[in-house]
């Protein structure tokens, strides 16, 4: 029955690997975590003089770097002067060179986001009339090709490093306690630690080529290194590091000294893994929270203990079930019931947890019900739902098995297995001693003596080979026992899948981000189109993020008749859904930096909620005034965002 099942568990695992490198290969380029929510020219605009710069503004910070913003000229040519840097909390820009001619510039970006996921793409703008470019933009992506997909498959393989590391000792040490001297068992455990040592040391490799140039051949640049590992996600690289060290102590001690020790030894032993291990295994879950999604965005001081959590959940779970299958198909020693139903507890639990988790995770990164089906985020979200529920499913079925799990055949057989050794090892005995070694047949006993040895050894392992076989059809002969092997290889099918897809979801724009960049270039055009319809009025739309809570918005600023002298002045601060909202204040300042005129300080008055005004706003001469409007979230959260309006 083993030698049946044995082909069809390496077929289903080769399928599996498959559906996840499909599953990997058609993920493509990392999804930018931070989007684009505005620029200044704006995408696609024509105006009538050369700007002294060109800023781009983002849902979130971003790490830049010497050529992360680049102007080209309609002939291919950099005209960005100096380092882009910071404008005002999360805009940057870029000087450009004195006197450009008429045409059509390309502006290209590479970032890193926040949550450590690089960030690219590209728009033009025309200055006095639209021109032919030689420049291409279809191509500004960042994170593909070979690099990103050795990025991406990196990413997967720490992953399930860290599960089948984390829930394989969790299961050794709280469910089986008798695996710790199980050879498979610690292998399995083992292949965790080394798989997720080498993914992290590849993952620390290709960070530098991945988030900038792309190319296979800057993967041991040194310098690229070096950069990496100033940066927060080189950091958390290095700690996962430094953490498996200490993982690599409690394995050798779990699978050493732990085995040896008498109960009494063994239960305080056991105390002090229990505690050291758990705060290993969070330190390991830290170090994803503290670089990517938990650790930007909402609710920071509470995400990343979530996410700490439901990693846990997750290893707990899937890994603990993974080694609950390697001790059912591939231990020679049989896995007690009492052992399983222990493990089918702590499963419970990681699901209670890894739903809670979920939910919050979930609400923060979509922030909406149409994200679920709006956004790839939310779409990707519900086929997990759908694994977990499926997953769920047969875990129930799991259950069932091992209530009605028993301990009988196993025992009967152990008692047959000892009634048949007692007359085999009575005749290996008696070959191994040999008829001929008596009185009077000294001659030639040496070398006879040898032959009788061999024999025995012979003979030796043809008992053993049979004692396990034996073993193996008395495992085997428990209808309950067979059941639940194929239920736990069903489930860890469906985890290998799940894991994948999990994969995936990193590595995507959450859905709340994805809504407020769309409601951000909406506003963008909308004011682009209500500026140029030649009312006479000018329209701002800027995005703003103080850090705090509900931080994040959209603040307009509207000029009216937009002219020289007196001009009517309306503020109006809105959510990224377009919602009113009330901040503590808001302030105004205009600068004609052609001119050195100001900055020309103006406080509104609050008139409704969201809505502040000024009457009689001076604008003393007509040009390219920058208005920077500074807004105040709470008492200590604010930020100043700028962009300039042709007034006069």
């Amino acid at each position: 029955m083993t030698q049946t099942i044995a082909p069809r568990v390496r077929t289903l695992v080769l399928l599996l690997l498959a559906a996840c490198g499909l599953l990997l290969t058609t993920a493509g380029p990392a999804s930018a975590h931070a989007a684009l929510t505005g620029s200044d020219p704006q995408q696609g605009v024509v105006v009538d003089k050369a700007p002294d710069q060109v800023s781009l503004t983002f849902s979130e910070k971003v790490a830049l770097s010497n050529d992360s913003l680049r102007v080209l000229d309609p002939k291919g040519k950099a005209v960005q002067q100096g380092k882009p840097s910071e404008v005002s909390g999360t805009t940057y820009a870029v000087k450009l060179h004195s006197g450009l001619p008429d045409g059509t510039y390309t502006v290209t970006y590479q970032v890193v986001s926040a949550d450590s996921h690089p960030v690219a793409g590209a728009f033009t703008f025309s200055i006095g009339a639209p021109s032919t470019t030689s420049v291409s933009v279809s191509g500004e992506t960042a994170g593909g090709g070979v690099v990103g997909w050795l990025y991406g498959f990196g990413r997967y393989m720490s992953y399930a490093g860290f599960i089948v590391l984390v829930g394989g000792a969790a299961f050794v040490l709280g469910c089986w306690q008798r695996g710790a001297g199980v050879r498979p068992m610690q292998r399995l455990v083992v292949g965790g630690w080394l798989t997720l040592t080498a993914a992290t040391l590849l993952l620390l490799l290709l960070r530098g080529s991945y988030t900038g140039s792309g190319k296979v051949g800057d993967i041991f640049d040194l310098d690229l290194l070096g950069n990496v590992l100033q940066t927060k996600s080189g950091a958390a690289l290095v700690s996962r590091l430094l953490l498996l060290a200490a993982a690599a102590l409690f394995i050798s001690v779990l699978f050493g000294a732990y085995d040896k020790r008498e109960d009494e030894e063994k239960r305080d032993l056991t105390f002090g893994l229990a505690i050291g291990g758990t705060v290993v295994a969070a330190g390991l879950a830290a170090s994803w929270a503290m670089a990517e999604h938990a650790s930007v965005g909402l609710q920071t001081g509470i995400a990343m203990p979530v996410d700490v959590l439901h990693l846990l959940a997750v290893a707990g779970w899937l890994g603990g079930l993974t080694a609950l299958l390697v001790a059912l198909y591939r231990s020679e020693v049989p896995v007690e019931s009492a052992a399983v139903r222990r493990f089918s507890q702590v499963a419970f639990g990681s699901v209670v947890a890894l739903v809670a988790t979920g939910v919050y995770q979930s609400w923060r990164q979509l922030g909406s019900w149409s994200a679920f089906t709006g956004t790839r985020y939310g779409q990707l979200l519900l086929v997990k739902i759908g694994l977990v529920a499926l997953l769920v499913g047969i875990a129930f079925i799991s259950r069932r098995w091992t209530g009605q799990l028993a301990d009988t055949v196993v025992q009967r057989g152990k008692r047959a297995q000892q009634k048949e050794r007692v007359p085999d090892k009575e005749r290996v005995a008696a070959n191994a001693s040999g008829s001929g070694a008596g009185p009077g047949k000294s001659k030639g006993a040496g070398s006879k003596g040898a032959g009788d040895s061999k024999r025995a050894a012979q003979l030796a392992r043809q008992q053993a080979a049979m004692d396990s076989a034996r073993q193996k059809r008395t495992r085997d002969a428990d209808p309950n026992r067979f059941g639940l092997r194929r239920s736990v290889l069903a489930e860890a099918g469906v985890a290998v899948v799940l894991l994948a897809v999990t994969t995936v979801l990193t590595q995507t724009e959450p859905g709340r981000t994805e809504e407020d960049a769309k409601a951000a270039t909406a506003a963008s055009s909308s004011s682009s189109s209500s500026s140029s319809a030649g009312s006479g009025a000018v329209t701002l739309d800027m995005s703003f993020d103080t850090g705090g809570t509900d931080g994040k918005g959209v603040v307009t600023v509207d000029f009216d008749p937009a002219r020289v002298g007196g001009n009517e002045m309306h503020v109006y601060v809105q959510r990224s859904n377009g919602r009113a909202f009330d901040i503590p204040e808001v302030k105004v300042a205009l600068t004609l930096e052609a001119k050195k005129i100001g900055p020309l300080a103006v406080t509104p008055d609050r008139i409704a909620t969201g809505h502040w005004s000024a009457s009689n706003v001076q604008i003393p001469m007509a040009g390219d005034w920058k208005v920077a409007v500074t807004v105040r979230t709470s008492d200590i959260d604010q930020t100043t965002v700028s962009k300039n309006a042709q007034i006069g």
